[in-house]
């Protein structure tokens, strides 16, 4: 081989050798910058749950934005090109905006209807004679009002029963016609103890109403001397529960006689399940329907969340459901043809705002929660507008369907541009795969775009459960779920609470068949 041969051979070599280094160097950096990469999208992913749960802990829960206020910003930040176009299309809104009146400062006048007792002050007779002898005359007065409580007035009802017999013989063998005659005992809701129905409704509404457990009601009752232990008031608790089965039953069919249930679920600590730890979480379930001039409030205690129990709340029942992305829920309809499955506007608004709490630069998140914002302010003006069912839903699809095509366009375009480990991701995974569940709420007009009424009816037992803390048994769990759904029922149709379990507790031990019943539902009680 000649030597210009071999130098070409070599510099050939060199040159793959040199390809092959550079090529590797290239794999290197590629995978040192898909790491870097893979890091930062770990570190800014947990800044942002950290973020989060500071703005939880520490920030107003109220799902509002800055710009939601009515105090414009003095200093605007710069705009995105994203954000003014957002800007623009809110400027091409124009909406009606009611005039405000401010309320009148200082103390307000006590309500009219309260009781009043008058008390004159008066000056002594003898200065009521002028200087110079004249008798002076009355030339008017000044008023001011005082607000006085009493106690709680308790009392004792002693019941005397009067007792007949015969002077002249002992009676025959015909038992209708004894010799001693006494008047029968009246039928109570607790038989043979010292409860009233005005005693164990004001119980009952202090602890499940007002979130006062047994054990402080008991410290008031030793202030005003009267002694009734934590464990006689959870008695009566249960026994008034089993009483009124027969109307739980009646409720539970009201439920689903209507064209929407709404369904939602939080933990319970209860003690004493079988096979379970103390310690173990268990589920209180919430379903809110029935026809739309009878909403029914129904809770149920299950010890786990799994979708069978859904399913067998469900049995027997055809219309929509309306619930949040809770996976159980799709697996409990899943042979259930009869029920549409809704979902809620209000759980993807949420996800929104917690992207745009978290991150320096919300406008993306803010741009989600405003096309939201739209949806709502159509079903606001046309449920106060339209009447008719049919006219509203027309009109509801022919405004909003434009609305949910844009948003659905941004979604897909945005999904494309965030990872979806990110809390924005997140959100717009959510959105767009509960898409076809949410925007089913379109069909009915006893629909709207959210499940915050179910939320809202579930609300009285978190706020309690934050007081009394726990159940101490799966019986006591099962009670207050009655006694739950009666309030929260009675609620929901405009009743007086205390006034409605009070009329309940007396007329129920006088029901002995489904119509005695159903005269005693919140809607019926007080109809003549």
């Amino acid at each position: 081989m000649q030597v210009g041969e071999l130098d070409t051979t070599a510099i050939k070599y060199i040159n793959e050798i040199k390809t092959q280094y550079e090529q590797k160097i290239k794999e290197i950096q590629n995978s040192f910058e898909i790491k870097i990469k893979e890091y930062q999208y770990k570190y800014l992913e947990i800044k942002e749950r950290y973020d989060l749960l500071i703005f939880k802990r520490f920030a107003r829960s109220a799902e509002r934005l800055l710009g939601d206020e009515k105090q414009i910003l003095l200093f605007p930040a710069e705009n995105s090109g994203e954000q003014a176009g957002s800007l623009e299309d809110e400027k091409q809104e124009v909406s009606e905006v009611k005039s405000y009146s401010r309320k009148k400062r200082g103390r307000q006048p006590l309500d009219p209807k309260l009781l009043r007792e008058e008390r004159v002050i008066d000056i002594p007779e003898s200065e009521k004679i002028c200087s110079c002898g004249t008798h002076l005359t009355k030339i008017g007065e000044e008023t001011s009002e005082k607000l006085h409580i009493i106690a709680p007035r308790i009392y004792v009802e002693k019941t005397i029963r009067l007792k007949y017999g015969c002077p002249c013989c002992e009676g025959t063998e015909d038992e209708k016609k004894p010799a001693v005659r006494i008047a029968p005992v009246e039928p109570s809701i607790i038989p043979r103890s010292i409860v009233s129905p005005s005693l164990l409704s004001c119980i009952l509404i202090q602890k499940y109403e007002d979130h006062l457990p047994f054990y402080r009601q008991e410290k008031q009752f030793d202030r005003i001397g009267v002694r009734i232990s934590r464990q006689d008031m959870s008695n009566w608790q249960r026994q008034a529960f089993q009483k009124l089965t027969p109307l739980f039953d009646l409720l539970r069919r009201e439920l689903k006689s209507g064209p929407v249930i709404q369904m939602d679920e939080t933990h319970v600590q209860v003690m004493g399940e079988d096979g379970r730890e103390d310690r173990q979480k268990s589920w209180m379930w919430l379903a809110r329907g029935g026809p739309p001039d009878r909403t029914v409030v129904m809770y149920a205690y299950r010890e786990t969340r799994a979708a069978y129990h859904a399913k067998a709340f469900l049995e027997g029942y055809s219309g929509y459901l309306q619930t949040d992305g809770y996976e159980a829920y799709d697996a409990a309809l899943k042979d259930m043809p009869g029920i549409v499955h809704v979902g809620c506007f209000a759980h993807a608004r949420r996800k929104f705002f917690e992207a745009s709490k978290t991150v320096k630069n919300p406008q993306s998140a803010e741009e989600g929660m405003k096309y939201i914002r739209k949806l709502y302010h159509v079903e606001n003006q046309l449920r106060a507008e339209l009447k008719d069912a049919e006219s509203f839903v027309a009109e509801r699809k022919n405004q909003v369907l434009p609305i949910l095509s844009q948003f659905k366009a941004w979604l897909l375009k945005r999904s494309e541009e965030v990872p979806p480990s990110m809390l924005l991701g997140k959100a717009i995974y959510y959105s767009l795969s509960q898409w076809d569940k949410m925007i089913a709420y379109l069909e009915s007009p006893y629909l709207t775009p959210d499940n915050n009424a179910c939320e809202n009816a579930i609300r009285p037992f978190v706020l309690g459960r934050k007081n009394w803390l726990f159940n101490k048994s799966p019986e006591g769990a099962e009670s207050s779920c009655g006694i739950y759904s009666l309030i929260e029922t009675a609620k929901q149709n405009k009743q007086p609470t205390l006034n409605y379990l009070t009329t309940l507790f007396e007329k129920a031990p006088f029901a002995s068949s489904p119509e005695d019943w159903k005269k005693l539902l919140p809607w019926n009680i007080f109809t003549p």
